[in-house]
């Protein structure tokens, strides 16, 4: 990268910033309900798990960390009652990563929560420009740019496991 490049208006960059933007707020209306906070991690596991991402190793992918991480966490996780671990019907060495009851009930939360989110930056930037913005991030991006790694062990993050 040349020294006198303007990196501050990369596209990563503000939806990095947005997304932090997003989670802080999410973090604060949950204290506000009364729930402690979580993790980026565990926040972003939920996240997926609510966008139909159950088998862990698509969530380690998409999060971008080990598998030995993900289980971990998966397994704090299942301990303060966020989550279940199922056997998985397709492949029983497998599990599957559902919501518990206590996990619906604070996904419930968080999704009023986003709602009121949503409501707020509508009203800060616009209804018409944060519609814009939906419309465009949901959009069919395609695949992947498959940018050739030198060996298998640099593809990592190439692929994205996506609900339908």
């Amino acid at each position: 990268m040349a020294d006198n490049q303007d990196t501050s208006k990369f596209l990563m960059r503000g939806l990095l910033h947005a997304y932090y933007w997003c989670d802080e707020s999410l973090q604060n209306a949950m204290r506000k309900a009364g729930h402690p906070p979580l993790s980026r991690t565990k926040s972003m596991i939920m996240v997926n798990i609510a966008d139909g991402i159950t088998r862990p190793s698509d969530l380690a992918r998409n999060i971008g960390i080990s598998r030995q991480a993900i289980q971990q966490t998966l397994v704090e996780m299942e301990k303060t009652g966020l989550i279940t671990l199922a056997p998985d019907p397709a492949d029983g060495r497998a599990k599957i990563v559902k919501f518990s009851r206590r996990g619906t009930g604070i996904g419930k939360i968080a999704f009023d929560a986003l709602d009121e989110i949503e409501a707020e930056l509508s009203r800060r930037l616009g209804a018409k420009g944060v519609a814009q913005v939906k419309d465009l991030l949901f959009k069919d991006w395609g695949q992947v740019l498959n940018v050739q790694p030198e060996s298998a062990a640099e593809t990592n993050g190439t692929r994205f496991a996506r609900s339908k």
